[in-house]
């Protein structure tokens, strides 16, 4: 992979056009199973605690894999990386749409995650090595896209479909668009080999699995409630990550680590990642959070759910690309400051006025607020993250952030409705009655996401202005690229 020309080609630019729609298309699979869920117990005949594994194997599956990705993309050319990718979705998507049962399905999942897994930090990888850093906001505006509203029209578009057709249909209309991205994207990305001939190290990958895919199977599980199971895991997980850290410490002197984590050694970077982490966490809450309410408290079914949660999420991705130009112009700060001043007056305000008589245009008009207090955070917080790094480092940073996004979905699901779980628990055993304990117990778990906002302004504060194209790691000089 090249360094970033001064200006973007035509042909560049038709490559990351390919990799952000391929993009968005395997992202929209990680929430378009959770609405169905309900429909697939019965399909299947199948527990509900069974039922659920098809939302978290996904989960962890891109826990495991994304880590691997920066080692990917430094050994294999972008055209191999994305046939590896989308080749491993589409065959994921055909195999959920003709499967006989629910081990099958299953199975489509994970191998749906691994390609879903490969796609992000092969974008942004490649947007690093090909964009000018004058122009990286622009580029990383439709990378919000990506991250923000694919997930949010997720369980509209499955609801829209499980309407008036077959569940497989799900899986059925994503077909073509993989095949059709496959055909047009393969031959226009590159072939150059990548630069990087050290062996996979096995034992990082050994530790890697329980360590990521642990963490998160421990924090999906708080949101059920603590166990001494759940906990044990969470404390192997731990374990086996602080080994897997060290590891790759003493690796990276001789470029053999899995994932590189020299990228830390830049302030931006590390400051960037702590303020995304506090983003997802505020994002999957909520996501979870309102249609929960929706559907308990008010009695609205699934299908108009969606559409009430969708204005937010295409308000964002409508935004994304003008809040990149503006962060070519301005930098980091003014966005993210202001950013997170809405994001938390319109938390603050779930809290506030939530109720089982809440009009929906009010609870919509919130989730608008919030959704453009959100788009002025994620573009600045991508860009800012991921500009300081020197080539040799941008797959393994690329791969460190889509890690540690995944872990602090899933962290912000466990936390926020653990929350409310053991709000209203409290509440209905102090003798509250069980409608009203229901509603009291949501307004913890907008605070806490409120909370978070907090972190989000803070950290905005500390980053930069206007950024510049290179910066010195922390502590330590740049090391050189090779």
């Amino acid at each position: 992979m090249s360094h970033a020309p001064d200006r973007l080609s035509k042909q560049n630019f038709t490559t990351i056009a390919v990799l952000i729609v391929s993009s968005f298309v395997v992202i929209l699979n990680e929430t378009i199973m959770n609405v169905a869920l309900p429909v697939l117990m019965e399909e299947f005949n199948v527990t509900a605690d069974a039922i659920q594994w098809l939302a978290t194997i996904f989960m962890l599956t891109m826990a495991v894999v994304i880590p691997t990705t920066g080692f990917l993309l430094q050994r294999l050319s972008t055209r191999k990386v994305f046939v590896l990718a989308i080749g491993l979705f589409t065959l994921g998507t055909v195999l959920a749409a003709v499967s006989p049962g629910f081990s099958v399905l299953l199975v489509a999942r994970v191998i749906q995650a691994c390609g879903t897994a490969i796609m992000m930090p092969l974008l942004m990888t490649t947007i690093l090595d090909l964009v000018p850093p004058a122009r990286r906001g622009v580029l990383m505006g439709n990378v919000s896209i990506v991250i923000s509203v694919a997930p949010a029209i997720g369980p509209t578009l499955s609801g829209i479909i499980l309407q008036y057709l077959s569940w497989r249909f799900m899986f059925i209309v994503i077909i073509p668009i993989a095949v059709a991205a496959l055909l047009i994207g393969t031959p226009r990305l590159s072939n150059e080999p990548g630069d990087n001939s050290a062996p996979l190290s096995i034992p990082s990958l050994i530790l890697a699995v329980p360590g990521f895919g642990g963490l998160v199977y421990g924090l999906s599980g708080l949101s059920a409630g603590v166990t001494p199971l759940g906990l044990g895991i969470l404390a192997v997980s731990v374990l086996c990550l602080t080994a897997f850290v060290l590891l790759q410490v003493k690796l990276q002197h001789g470029d053999k680590a899995l994932l590189d984590l020299r990228s830390l050694t830049y302030r931006d970077f590390t400051l960037s990642l702590a303020l995304m982490m506090c983003a997802m966490i505020s994002l999957f809450g909520v996501i979870i959070l309102l249609p929960l309410f929706f559907t308990t408290v008010l009695g609205i079914e699934t299908l108009t759910t969606g559409l009430i949660m969708l204005p937010g999420g295409l308000l964002m991705g409508l935004l994304a690309p003008l809040v990149g130009k503006l962060y070519d112009k301005v930098g980091a700060r003014p966005l993210i400051v202001p950013g997170s001043i809405i994001l938390l007056a319109s938390l603050f305000g779930y809290a506030l006025i939530l109720n089982a008589a809440t009009p929906i245009w009010l609870l919509v008009l919130l989730h608008l607020v919030m959704s453009l207090g959100l788009a002025f955070i994620f573009t600045p917080a991508f860009t800012t993250a991921l500009n300081p790094l020197p080539h040799h480092l941008h797959s393994h940073g690329s791969a460190l952030l889509s890690t540690l996004q995944q872990l602090a979905g899933a962290m912000g699901t466990a936390l926020i409705v653990g929350v409310v779980a053991a709000s209203t628990a409290s509440k209905i055993a102090a003798g509250t009655d069980v409608v009203t304990a229901t509603v009291q117990g949501f307004k913890p778990g907008f605070l806490v996401g409120a909370a978070c906002s907090i972190g989000i302004l803070v950290i905005g504060i500390l980053l930069g202005g206007k950024k510049q194209e290179s910066q010195q790691p922390s502590d330590q000089a740049p090391v050189a690229s090779h």
